[in-house]
């Protein structure tokens, strides 16, 4: 059985995407061209992989806006629920 990566959010070239398979901490995996990066939803800090420092400031600058929605799409994801779309940056 194939498990889907729901994709959140897209913007500048950067994708935002959880995966039904993760674990705690609450996470989302942010992705730019070959660059990488899981950040935790609370502390908003990369726990793995890396991203270009001003990609990763755009990412953290849209993460702080969308923190509320970020987490209940986790809590969604978690149950393997489809998640909802979450507005880009602008």
């Amino acid at each position: 059985m194939e498990v889907t990566v729901p994709e959140v959010s897209r913007f500048l070239g950067i994708v935002i995407r959880f995966n039904y398979r993760d674990h705690n901490p609450p996470h989302f995996h942010a992705e730019y061209n070959e660059w990488m990066a899981c950040v935790s939803i609370a502390e908003l800090q990369v726990i793995e992989g890396e991203l270009p420092r001003r990609v990763l400031t755009l990412v953290l600058e849209w993460a702080f806006d969308h923190r509320t929605e970020l987490m209940q799409d986790w809590d969604l994801a978690s149950q393997k629920k489809p998640v909802k779309k979450i507005e880009p940056l602008i």
